[in-house]
């Protein structure tokens, strides 16, 4: 019987905590709530996790401290909650590589239709690249999809947030094809294009620096202005041995 997907919930409002888990559970989720950044590392030790939702602000530490912690050693999809609703903060969020954000006070089905929408784009992305390529080499870089993982040909590994390495990915699998803001956020996020969304330019301009490209004349991910993104550089393609 397949598991359920396990759900860890990051609150410092104890009345929230409780009431997201036992809507979860209630919803064919396996949920865990948890109040801070250290039992959140505690939980992660513990138990294996399908995705976080994550509250922005936290006593001691915040949720973008401990995201971009979390994205050092796992593409764990993430799911930001924050009470400013302030674009800065959303902006941030999407840079230490948060998946998806929601601002409060949000519904409870809704945050449940973004954590199935997050699921299923993970799956379906993961399925797609184990059905197609097991890598690609570009600009001095390896992307083992099997492993995800990224090498450099000086032998140093990148680490990717979950967002970024599905992003590349799309970028990689349709190269030298010009792909719009439009398209990107539709592949990467399932979302419709809104043209005040800046997502798509805050993920490029996170894996340039992953990839070590200069933001003021990139050479892996060049910018068609008032179009959208390209990769500059010869892909080469690994397939699956049949």
């Amino acid at each position: 019987m397949t598991r359920p997907p396990h759900i860890l919930v990051v609150d410092d409002d104890r009345e929230i905590r409780t009431l997201l888990r036992d809507f979860l559970e209630k919803n064919g989720f396996a949920a865990t709530a948890v109040a801070d950044g250290q039992e959140t590392r505690r939980a992660l030790v513990r138990e294996r996790y399908d995705l976080v939702v994550l509250d922005l602000m936290l006593p001691r530490e915040s949720g973008l401290e401990i995201c971009r912690e979390l994205r050092v050693t796992s593409d764990l999809p993430v799911i930001m909650l924050t009470a400013l609703g302030d674009e800065v903060d959303r902006v941030v969020g999407f840079e230490v590589g948060a998946d998806d954000y929601l601002t409060k006070p949000f519904s409870p089905r809704e945050l449940l239709g973004r954590i199935r929408a997050v699921l299923r784009r993970t799956a379906q992305q993961e399925q797609q690249a184990e059905a197609e390529a097991v890598g690609y080499k570009f600009g001095g870089w390896h992307l083992d999809v099997t492993a995800r993982t990224l090498t450099h040909s000086d032998g140093s590994v990148a680490a990717l947030s979950g967002a970024e390495y599905r992003l590349l990915c799309v970028l990689l699998e349709r190269a030298p094809r010009l792909l719009t803001r439009a398209e990107l956020l539709s592949l990467v996020s399932g979302r419709d294009f809104d043209p005040f969304d800046r997502r798509i330019d805050v993920r490029v301009s996170r894996l340039r620096q992953t990839l070590r490209d200069d933001a003021r004349s990139p050479r892996i991910i060049k910018t068609v202005y008032g179009e959208g993104y390209i990769i500059g550089v010869p892909v080469e393609r690994n397939e699956r041995s049949p």
